[in-house]
């Protein structure tokens, strides 16, 4: 991400030199690794995650393989955590992804699976009644650079407005960790902001909310489909631990397949987990309509991050950069196969 380049780059400049190590010394044979750290975020969004682990479905599938867990409330730190082995694998929004791949030169990461689609809008106050109404007013994203600040400024060029990363501009966009977006929504420090799940709905239960621009009406190419969450692992690890990530992806299947098959209680257990990780108590109601905004795959919908890129790189927030081989699925669809599920494809078919 060409707005802070010089921490990732440093890292992974480090990286490179740490894979020609392990490059050598991998497990030809391939037998499990004694430990996997895992990163995810506290957000509905990446309910796979929630619900693999307070169930224990992860570290079920993982037999011997200890799981230690590690959350963030943005990509760029979870990132970086990938890069310096902090965790060995992250649910990552789309462009934090992209953004490791181009800074590292495909060396620190590769996407394994998806997650999550949809789950994401803009959510503003019930004063802004049409998107012309947005000029002049100040709206919050998770994180510059992020995958929904991306959404929110690309939208913004479209309609022709001019932004800029400090702030300025026809709209004022800044940075915000999802629960002080909520908060700041109440206190009127702001008047809408482009969030995922559980936070869009967290903010539309307030009085004076509305949802502006519902982002699957955006993408009409692919059926109103864009991945928001994926599942990455660290290049070191995958060829390194072939086994062990291999058994991730088997609780990652068998994860997203109890929470299409159980949405209720999934959406329950969600909300207990995140209670777990916040010391907050999420609404169940509003749980519960978070969910019904969110489609749950293992399906990368590898179309929508290469328009993601393309997007990030139009408003100047990404370097051009080549996505091929940022997929690594012949181990999803190796699991897929034994469970009988159908594979699924990346960017080269």
């Amino acid at each position: 991400m060409r707005v802070s380049p010089t921490p990732l780059r440093a890292v992974a400049a480090a990286l490179a030199v740490g894979l020609a190590a392990t490059a050598c010394g991998g497990d030809a044979e391939g037998a499990a690794a004694d430990a996997l750290t895992l990163g995810y975020f506290p957000n509905i969004t990446h309910a796979p995650a929630l619900v693999g682990v307070e169930r224990g479905i992860l570290d079920g599938a993982l037999g011997d393989v200890e799981l230690s867990t590690q959350t963030f409330q943005n990509g760029p730190d979870a990132v970086n955590a990938v890069f310096s082995g902090e965790v060995d694998a992250a649910f990552l929004g789309p462009n934090p992804a992209v953004n490791g791949w181009s800074q590292s030169e495909g060396e620190a990461l590769h996407v394994i699976a998806g997650a999550a689609t949809q789950g994401t809008g803009l959510v503003v106050r019930d004063t802004i009644e049409t998107v012309d109404d947005l000029p002049g007013h100040t709206f919050s994203t998770p994180m510059l650079g992020g995958t929904q600040d991306v959404a929110l400024r690309w939208f913004a060029q479209e309609q022709g407005w001019d932004v800029d990363t400090a702030g300025g501009g026809d709209l004022s966009i800044i940075p915000q960790d999802n629960p002080d977006t909520v908060d700041a929504f109440r206190l009127g420090e702001i008047d809408g902001a482009w969030i995922p799940e559980p936070h869009l709905s967290r903010v539309l239960a307030e009085d004076d909310a509305h949802l502006l621009v519902d982002e699957p009406d955006l993408w009409p190419r692919t059926d109103g489909q864009y991945v928001t969450t994926l599942l990455v692992v660290s290049t070191a690890y995958l060829e390194d631990n072939p086994r062990a990530v291999a058994d991730l992806l088997r609780g990652h299947v068998e994860s997203v397949d109890w929470i299409n098959g159980h949405p209720e209680e999934a959406a329950e257990t969600s909300r207990t987990h995140l209670d777990e990780l916040t010391g907050g108590e999420l609404d169940p109601e509003l749980t519960t309509a978070a969910f019904e905004n969110v489609t749950f795959t293992v399906d990368p919908v590898a179309p929508s991050l290469l328009v993601q890129a393309e997007q990030a790189e139009a408003i100047g927030l990404l370097d051009p950069v080549d996505l091929n081989g940022i997929y690594a699925l012949d181990p999803l669809n190796d699991v897929l196969a034994e469970a009988g599920h159908e594979p699924v494809a990346g960017l080269e078919g």
